[in-house]
């Protein structure tokens, strides 16, 4: 459980990171999003899901 824990805090460090360093790009980004289509971004999510998902099975000596 605790390293359920210490991933979420590693998104959430990630994600305020992004924030601090470059608010611009993540605010074009977020313009682009609400421009795109709803099964276009579960696409994108569904690829970055499988993406990490991989990572984390090799990561954990898969």
């Amino acid at each position: 459980m605790s390293d359920l824990w210490a991933a979420l805090s590693l998104v959430c460090v990630i994600e305020g990171l992004i924030l601090f360093a470059a608010p611009a790009f993540w605010k074009r980004n977020a313009e682009q999003m609400l421009s795109m289509s709803t099964p276009t971004l579960r696409r994108i999510g569904a690829g970055v899901l499988v993406a990490g998902l991989v990572a984390l099975y090799f990561v954990r000596g898969g």
